[in-house]
């Protein structure tokens, strides 16, 4: 396996950033893949992409960008050198070459030849390389949600629009046959004005008692917690187990509400600026699984209010759903009929439950085929950041509602909360460890 080359995770200015985006690193220098295609040229040219965070989704998002001719993976970067060999087999085995391999995802930002990055590290670190990634000209695909809090979520969009970048979030469901279908149908008027949205999701995971260890000597454990809190290693605190920590992601609210309830949202708005609630209010805590060292919810029911005209829409964590999948999305009509989407499927209910005749709509595009399409042509993949960025805040408002115990309201002329409720949720805004830093024009 190539040598990873590996530095301090310290953050620096947008000056320091594109003063050194120029220069060749010092370690672990690699001749660089083809020119990537200049902006403006033909189709055909290559988009040369790097991989931050392997394994996991990002690792499942540069497969899927495997199959196209146009793309090509120059390099991947993971501060845990056990995830990184499978990653880069891959990529040796699809193009002849080895990727370059680094822990310090700064370093692939100083490639001129690099024109994106696929962003699929843990939640709390998607802010930082975003808004890093975008400073330095690099259009991205970043996993959702796309933030740790609501004031990353903001910081994120401001620095995608000022730097003009192209980037794709990973709610593929926007690009799934049986969510585009339900979301054509209720936007086609014919269920009639919608009056309540549901969408919900179950959550078993128990994530169970560990003690503080010694971290395992591959793993770079202050890199990996970055701008977080540090608190103890626990092997079932890190990889994929993070979303479950409030220190590290936003639990099934923001690891899965931003897929459903952004289909939700879908349904109710008329394209990809989606419409915004103007209060929200939520219960919950860990109430179903006990003994465990998980911290965020188990178990939650938040309201949404929208007006003009009036909705509401629910979002709700629990342990089963009887007669329903275990997740989805349901438009409610105010004649009492119904439309159900899930992973797998989609119907039309009439009040009574029988299945209703439903149309077919236009075939979505692939996700990841919009995203190459969308860098070339500079326009505006299915599920741009500024968009997501809104369904992001959705969710991120319900666990401020949550841990604040109060309902909470948005202005969305001002983006930003009314009133000082919420202001200090974890949720809203986290302080960074140092010496990492947000950049202030941003947040």
């Amino acid at each position: 396996m190539a040598k990873v080359v590996k530095l301090s995770l310290v953050t620096f200015s947008r000056r320091t950033l594109l003063a050194r985006a120029g220069t060749a690193a010092a370690a672990g220098a690699v001749a660089p893949f083809a020119r990537a295609f200049p902006r403006g040229q033909s189709p055909n040219e290559k988009l040369v992409v790097a991989l931050i965070g392997c394994g996991g989704h990002g690792a499942f998002n540069m497969r899927q960008l495997m199959r196209f001719a146009d793309v090509e993976v120059a390099a991947v970067c993971d501060v845990d050198q056990r995830r990184i060999p499978g990653d880069v087999k891959a990529v040796t085995d699809k193009y002849g070459r080895a990727p370059q391999v680094v822990s310090d995802y700064r370093r692939l930002l100083d490639r001129k030849d690099i024109d994106a990055v696929l962003i699929g590290t843990p939640d709390h670190w998607h802010a930082l390389q975003q808004i890093h990634a975008a400073q330095a000209g690099k259009d991205a695909f970043t996993e959702k949600p796309i933030s740790h809090n609501l004031v990353e979520a903001m910081a994120m969009d401001r620095a995608v629009k000022r730097h003009q970048r192209v980037v794709q979030v990973g709610t593929w469901q926007r690009s799934t046959r049986e969510f585009t279908d339900a979301i054509d149908y209720v936007r086609s008027g014919r269920l009639g004005r919608v009056t309540q949205v549901r969408c919900w999701i179950t959550d078993g995971f128990r994530a169970g008692k560990q003690a503080d260890q010694t971290p395992p000597a591959e793993l770079d454990y202050d890199a990996w917690i970055g701008p977080a809190e540090m608190i103890p290693y626990r092997p079932n605190r890190i990889h994929w187990n993070w979303r479950w920590f409030w220190n590290y992601g936003g639990g099934m609210t923001t690891d899965w509400g931003v897929h459903m309830m952004d289909i939700g949202l879908l349904g109710i708005s008329a394209g990809q600026d989606l419409r915004m609630p103007t209060r929200v209010s939520a219960t919950g805590g860990n109430w179903a699984i006990a003994d465990d060292d998980r911290t965020a919810p188990d178990t939650t029911e938040a309201i949404y209010t929208f007006t003009d005209p009036d909705v509401f829409m629910t979002w709700s964590v629990r342990q089963s759903a009887p007669g329903l999948p275990g997740q989805g999305t349901e438009w409610v009509g105010a004649d009492g009929r119904v439309v159900r989407v899930w992973r797998g499927g989609w119907q039309v209910l009439a009040p009574d439950g029988k299945n209703l005749e439903k149309p077919e709509f236009a075939p979505p595009p692939d996700h990841w085929r919009d995203w190459v399409d969308c860098v070339k042509s500079r326009g505006v993949p299915r599920a741009s950041l500024a968009s997501v960025a809104q369904s992001t805040i959705v969710c991120h408002l319900a666990n401020i509602a949550l841990l604040s115990g109060e309902t909470v309201h948005w202005d969305n002329a001002k983006q930003d909360l009314k009133g000082r409720t919420g202001r200090d949720t974890l949720a809203y805004r986290r302080p960074y460890r140092k010496p990492y830093v947000l950049p202030e024009r941003f947040s």
